[in-house]
């Protein structure tokens, strides 16, 4: 059974940093993609990251990029998502999700929301002006 759980959200001030974690169990990191996804009130879930750890890749969204960094602890089956210049539209609940990597392929121009069978809870961040 995928079992994931999302932790790490705060509340921050604008221009600060914050690490998310996803711990993750019955599954090998390397045979899934592992994605961040984000919700903020009234808004669609958006996908932030993700990481295809045996094929070398990562993906990051156009409102992330250069401030957002997604990695991985393959001995902690664990998988962070360090962001960095926060601003307060980065507030939202997030999320991680996997999905098997024969299903995913190499994500390029998006995240789709309904290609990831597997969700952890959210974490809430708060990003305060």
């Amino acid at each position: 059974e995928v079992q994931l759980q999302a932790s790490g959200g705060g509340v921050v001030q604008a221009g600060g940093s914050l690490r998310l974690s996803c711990t993750t169990s019955g599954i090998d990191l390397d045979d899934y993609v592992i994605a961040w996804f984000r919700q903020a009130p009234g808004k669609e879930r958006e996908g932030v990251s993700a990481i295809g750890i045996r094929a070398g890749w990562t993906y990051y969204g156009n409102s992330v990029k250069g401030r957002f960094t997604i990695s991985t602890d393959n001995a902690k089956n664990t998988v962070y998502l360090t962001m960095d210049k926060l601003k307060p539209e980065d507030t939202a609940v997030y999320y991680c999700a996997a999905e098997d990597r024969s299903s995913v392929g190499i994500l390029t121009l998006g995240i789709p929301v309904d290609l990831f069978d597997s969700w952890g809870q959210g974490t809430q961040v708060t990003v305060s002006s």
